[in-house]
This record gives structure tokens, sequence and C-alpha cells, in this order.
């Protein structure tokens, strides 16, 4: 059985009368990628501050579970990513990278053998030596990350960790996380780039703000809250989908139809039930996507402060 290491008790944060984080409970595992998601005002940032004891929450505890019992934070067990981007600009890459190692009490040996690991990984080899400031911002991004996770913490926190990403680059970072908690790290990612993070996450904690939404194990929730959706490529306006049985919704546009099939539908039943004399240049059948379930859940609700 997995070991919590991290766990919010009821956490309330308010700014200026506004309550930003609400009651917020939740558990995070040895080898768990946890996704916390939301639009922006959702509450995961604070949340994140509230964790790292940058702020405090008004109410409620987070409590850490290093040593198998209540324990207090220890930052050389912690790798942080923030969404704020910040590297000494005039500083060469591999100098900075063992900087911060240093101040986690990181072996300068370690932490050298295990850059050059990630920057051959990242395709970064020749930026060794060369200075942050003529990083672009992607690779500044994956240097950030190696500097969140070169000291082989045991909880790891990433807010919005894609941010900047080529789609190539988000796929290394994926196959990256997934790693670390396959090594026994509990991971924390927060973005609001749901199609990403479902992608790599085994729980996930949907907020909308500040309060929870749904919250659960991923697979579970697909199969409880995500019903088939169905895509037809071709232009079929002229035809009326509508009689087919168990279906929910149907949209329409120029080259493309949206079937939403109800719950418990049968989805191949659905698709040998389609219109004669539809055109289908491309079909796609799966389930809804976590921002579509968040989206009904939430009410489309979004909110610009963080």
């Amino acid at each position: 059985m997995m070991t919590h290491l991290l766990e919010l008790d009821n956490i309330t944060k308010a700014f200026a009368g506004k309550t930003v984080v609400d009651g917020l409970s939740c558990q995070v595992r040895a080898g768990e990628v946890l996704g916390m998601l939301g639009h922006n005002g959702a509450g995961k940032t604070t949340t994140i501050r509230c964790v790292l004891g940058i702020i405090r929450p008004d109410s409620g505890r987070v409590l850490f579970h290093f040593n198998g019992g209540p324990s207090p934070l220890l930052p050389a067990l912690v790798g942080y990513l923030p969404e704020e981007r910040g590297l000494y600009k005039k500083q060469k890459v591999l100098d900075i990278l063992l900087y911060l190692a240093k101040l986690k009490n990181y072996p300068v040996a370690r932490a050298r053998q295990r850059v050059r690991q990630y920057l051959q990984k990242f395709d970064l080899t020749d930026w060794e030596k060369g200075k942050t400031e003529e990083l672009s911002k992607g690779m500044a991004q994956k240097i950030q990350f190696i500097a969140a996770v070169l000291h082989e913490p045991k909880l790891v926190i990433l807010d919005e960790p894609f941010s900047g990403l080529d789609p190539v680059s988000q796929e290394q970072l994926k196959a990256e996380i997934r790693t670390l908690a396959a090594q026994g790290a509990a991971v924390v990612l927060s973005s609001h780039q749901m199609h990403l993070v479902e992608e790599v996450c085994d729980h996930i904690l949907l907020l909308d703000r500040g309060q929870t939404v749904l919250s659960g194990d991923l697979r579970q929730i697909k199969e409880q809250f995500a019903d088939y959706k169905c895509e037809i490529v071709g232009d079929n306006r002229h035809l009326d989908f509508s009689s087919i049985p168990e279906i929910r919704q149907v949209k329409q546009e120029e080259g493309r139809t949206l079937i939403y099939l109800q719950k418990g539908a049968d989805p191949v039943k659905t698709m040998q039930a389609l219109p004669a004399g539809t055109t289908i240049r491309e079909l796609t059948l799966n389930r809804v996507s976590l921002h579509e379930i968040y989206l009904s859940m939430a009410g489309g609700g979004m909110d610009n402060e963080k």
C-alpha cells in the first residue's frame, strides 16, 4: 500500500475578504501523480503556496509524512517548479544548477552527473556552459524543471510545467514526470492545460473558485462522468442524426459533426445506426475530455485572479 506523503486537511485561505481556497482536502501518495486542475482563478497556485509554507492557510492543516509519520516541511525533500520563471541571467547553466543542488545539501559530484544526464535527455548538452539569458523560453523551462528534481526529492510540485514548451518537449516532460512517479516520488502537477495533464495523472483534483468540483482516481472518474463522444469529419449538415437511439446531443458545423452519447450507451450500436449516406472522412470515438467534464460541472466558470 502506498504511503501518502502530503495531506491537506480542510484548508481555507482568503485575501481581502475573498475566499480563494475553500475547505480543500486531499492526499498525495508516493508513486502517484496528482493533477490539480482548473482555470485561472481556481485556487491552484494559492494551494501550492500554502503547501510550501510561502503563505499560511487561515484554517485547516498541511501535513507531511516523509518518514511514515507527521513531519515538518523538509526543503531538501521537496522539489518545486514555480509558475513564475526566474534564473540568474548571467550565470552558466551548469553553475546555476549545481548551486541550487548545493542549497538542498545534495552531493556536488552526484548533482553534476545528474545534470549532464538531464541535459542529454532534453537535447541541451551543448548548453552546459551557456548563460541562462541566452536560453529560449522553452529551454529555460526545461532547465528549471531540472533544478526542481535534481536533488531527488520525495515530493515534487510542478506549477504550470508545460508553459512555453513545444509538442516534442511536452512529450519529453510527460515522460520524465511518469519516471519520477515510477521511482517513488509523489508528484503534484498544477495546470489549466487539462488535455496534457489527462495523459500523465493517476488522480485528479478539479477546482473551481477554490472549491473541489471533482476528486479521485482518473480512470474511475472517466468511467463515471465521461460519456462517449463521436466526432465525424465530413459535411453532413443535410442529415438528421437526432433519431439515433441513446444520443444526448448533436452539434453540427461545416465539415464536422459531434455526437454525444447518453450515459451507458453502446457506442457500437450508435455507429451502426448512422444515417445512410453519412460522409466519413475521419471518425473518432472516445470519452469526453476532462476539460468538457470540468465545464459541465463548474458551469464554465472562469476567474482572472489566481
